[in-house]
C-alpha cells in the first residue's frame, strides 16, 4: 500500500521546482493533492493558474487526485479559504507542505524596507497563515473526539540555518521559520499533529541563477544531485502517517543526503553569582569562547 493512500495534502508554491515535486511524489503515494500556486514571475508579476493547472493535469493523467489553488498563501483570509477549499474537495486535511517562497538578493547594506517586507510576508505569513489555519481544523477535530493525525511541514533553508551573503532578509524569513517549526511542534503534539521542517538544496528559479555552478545539469545517466524530486521523497514520508514520532526537527535534504540539523543548544557558561563589571566580562566571554563550538561559516563567506 502506498504510504500516503487517503490523505489529503497541501503544498504551497507547487507550481514548479520542489513544490510541483512533491505534488507529484505525494501523489504518486495515494494522497489528493492541492496545488496552490499564483503562478508569478519571479520578480511577482504576470499570476497566472497555468503552472498549477498543469502540475494538476499531470497527476489526474497518471490517475491521481488533485485541484488547483490560486489562493494568496500570506494573506490570512486567502489561506483559510485554501484548507476550506481542501476540506470541501477532497473531505479533510492531514499534511500541510508550506513551501512558497520569494528571494530578493541584495547586500544587506543596499537592502529596501520593500525587499524586506516582500520576503517576509511570502515566506514567514505564507508559513504561518496556512499552518494556523490548519491547525484549527484539526483542533476541532480532536475537540470532537475524531483522530488527528496532522502534519505541518515547513520549508527553512541553509541559508536560514547559517546565513547567507547578500541574503539577508532571506536568511532572516528562512531562521523564523525554523524557529516557527520548533513551536508549532510544542503546541500541536497534544492535538495529534507533527511539524517539521526541511533545509534543502535543489535545483530551482531560486537557486540556478545565484549557484549556477553548483545547480548545472549534469550528463545524462549520471546522478543529479540537485534535481528537486531527490527531496520530496522525505518530505512525502513527514506527511505519512508513520512519522508521527518525529517532530521538531530541521531535515538537511541534497541529491541523496539526508541529515538533521542540529540548531541552538546551551553552551558553556560561567556564572559569578553577583553582577559583573564591565571590565572583567572580555576575559571570561573569551573564555566560553575557547570552550564553545565553531559556528558553521555563512554561506558565500570567504
Amino acid at each position: 500500500m502506498a504510504i500516503c493512500e487517503n490523505r489529503v495534502v497541501i503544498i504551497t508554491g507547487a507550481g514548479r521546482g520542489l513544490g510541483r515535486a512533491h505534488a507529484l511524489a505525494f501523489a504518486a503515494e495515494g494522497a489528493s493533492v492541492v496545488v496552490n500556486d499564483l503562478g508569478v514571475a519571479q520578480d511577482g508579476s504576470d499570476p497566472s493558474s497555468a503552472p498549477a493547472q498543469q502540475v494538476v493535469d499531470e497527476i489526474v493523467a497518471a490517475g491521481g487526485k488533485a485541484v488547483v489553488s490560486n489562493h494568496d498563501v500570506a494573506d490570512w483570509e486567502s489561506a483559510g479559504e485554501m484548507i476550506q477549499l481542501a476540506v470541501d474537495t477532497f473531505g479533510g486535511l492531514d499534511v500541510v507542505v508550506n513551501n512558497a517562497g520569494i528571494v530578493r538578493d541584495r547586500m544587506f547594506v543596499n537592502s529596501e524596507q520593500s525587499e524586506w517586507e516582500a520576503v517576509l510576508r511570502v515566506h514567514v505569513l505564507g508559513h504561518a497563515a496556512p499552518a494556523r489555519h490548519a491547525a484549527s481544523y484539526w483542533r476541532t477535530k480532536s475537540k470532537a473526539g475524531e483522530p488527528v493525525s496532522g502534519r505541518i511541514i515547513n520549508t527553512s533553508s541553509g541559508a536560514g540555518l547559517m546565513g547567507s551573503i547578500a541574503q539577508a532578509a532571506y536568511s532572516a524569513a528562512k531562521g523564523a521559520i525554523a524557529s516557527m517549526t520548533l513551536v508549532q511542534a510544542a503546541e500541536l503534539g497534544r492535538i495529534g499533529v507533527t511539524a517539521n521542517a526541511i533545509a534543502p538544496a535543489a535545483r530551482t528559479r531560486m537557486t540556478e541563477d545565484a549557484f549556477k555552478d553548483m545547480m548545472a545539469e549534469v550528463d545524462e545517466g549520471a546522478f543529479d544531485a540537485m534535481d528537486p524530486a531527490n527531496v520530496s521523497p522525505l518530505v512525502v514520508w513527514l506527511g505519512s502517517e508513520d512519522s508521527g514520532d518525529v517532530t521538531g526537527r530541521v531535515f538537511e535534504v541534497e541529491g541523496g543526503i539526508i541529515g538533521i540539523a542540529e540548531g541552538f543548544n546551551h553552551g558553556p557558561r560561567f556564572d559569578k553569582g553577583a553582577r559583573w563589571d564591565p571590565a572583567e566580562v572580555g576575559a571570561v566571554v573569551r573564555d566560553l569562547l575557547a570552550e564553545a563550538v565553531e559556528p558553521t561559516p555563512v554561506y558565500g563567506a570567504s
